[in-house]
Order: C-alpha cells, then structure tokens, then sequence
C-alpha cells in the first residue's frame, strides 16, 4: 500500500511538468499545421535581450548603442531555426524590425531577413507614424492571410505585438496571425521553441 501512494504521489508531482510538456508539443504541432496550410504570419518577438528598453541615445544601425541579444537569445535564436528545419518549414518571407536584436534574431533563426521599418518599436516613433506602421501591419496581414499555401515570418517587439493582437508573447515567442474576414488578426496558435 504504502509503494503505491508513493506512485500516486509521484505521478501527482510529475502531472504539471507532463501536462505542460505535452502542451507545448501540441502547440508546436498547431503552428506547424497552420504554417504548412498557409496563409497566415508567424509574428515572433525578438530573442531574449536582456532588459526592458533601449539606453538613452540609442540609434539604429550601431548596435552597440542598443540592447542586445544574450548569448541565451542568440542560442535561443538558433533553435528556432532548427524547429523550423527540422520541420521542413520555409517561410515565403521573412521581415524584420530594424532594431539588431530584431536583425540578429532573424538571421540567427532563418539566414537572412528584410528590414522593415513597420516592425520598429513604436515607443521611438511619433504616434502619427506608430498609427500609419500598424495600418501597414494590418494590411500586409490581410495580404498575407490570401495568399494559401505559404507563410511569412516577421520578428518584432513585444509592443508590436500588443498593438497588433492585444496580447503579449515572451522572448522568442510567436502567434501564428491570420486575418479574419473584417481584416481583424486572429491567433491561430503559439509558438514556444524553448
């Protein structure tokens, strides 16, 4: 009596981390279904980078006077990279936020990567410009959203992501975004590499 407690027990410990595991494994084969379908866009918040902002001063182009990513975001990074091939998942395109972690985080994980200045943190910008950046994301989102068959990969900031979709993802995280018929993004899944 007392040896099946203990299992009973054990297993009542080990629940969560199973649970949580298991989880993440069909979250991970949600996103791969979706990418594989098409028609959608994987927004991924840049690799972990230690910090919450940017210094005062900093400029795009000099990485040096920016936050940057860790060692960890850098490794984190590249496994989102080896998720995406050993899946055998290509993204028609991959757009990224000007910002080096951004940079770093999309040529880690993917080769190469177009800058585009609508991924850009919008608490560097004016709140005209911030307004007219998410008209183009939500734009580019309905394109994407027509196009079955492919999907592209945009890596961003975590306020990108609030303003787009309301919600949040952590460091190396992405939500798989579909337009719905009212332009309105829609999570259609999460990705957690780590």
């Amino acid at each position: 009596m007392p040896m099946q407690r203990r299992h009973l027990i054990a297993l009542g410990l080990a629940w969560p981390a199973l649970a949580s595991r298991t989880a993440r494994a069909a979250e991970g084969d949600d996103v791969a279904s979706a990418l594989r379908t098409g028609g959608v866009v994987l927004v991924m918040r840049h690799a972990l980078a230690p910090g919450n902002f940017d210094p005062p001063g900093f400029r795009l182009g000099d990485c040096s006077t920016q936050r940057n990513l860790s060692d960890e975001g850098r490794a984190q990074a590249r496994r989102i990279g080896e998720w995406f091939k050993a899946r055998q998942l290509q993204p028609a395109r991959v757009r990224t936020s000007p910002w080096c972690r951004c940079v770093d985080t999309a040529r880690l994980a993917f080769g190469a990567a177009d800058e585009w200045a609508a991924l850009g943190s919008p608490r560097a910008g004016s709140a005209s410009a911030n307004a007219d950046h998410l008209r183009q994301l939500r734009q580019a989102l309905v394109a994407g959203s027509a196009r079955p068959g492919g999907f592209e990969v945009w890596v961003t900031h975590n306020f990108v992501l609030a303003d787009l979709v309301g919600g949040a993802a952590g460091s190396g995280e992405g939500l798989v975004l579909k337009a719905d018929a009212g332009g309105a993004p829609q999570v259609l899944a999460r990705l957690n590499v780590n």
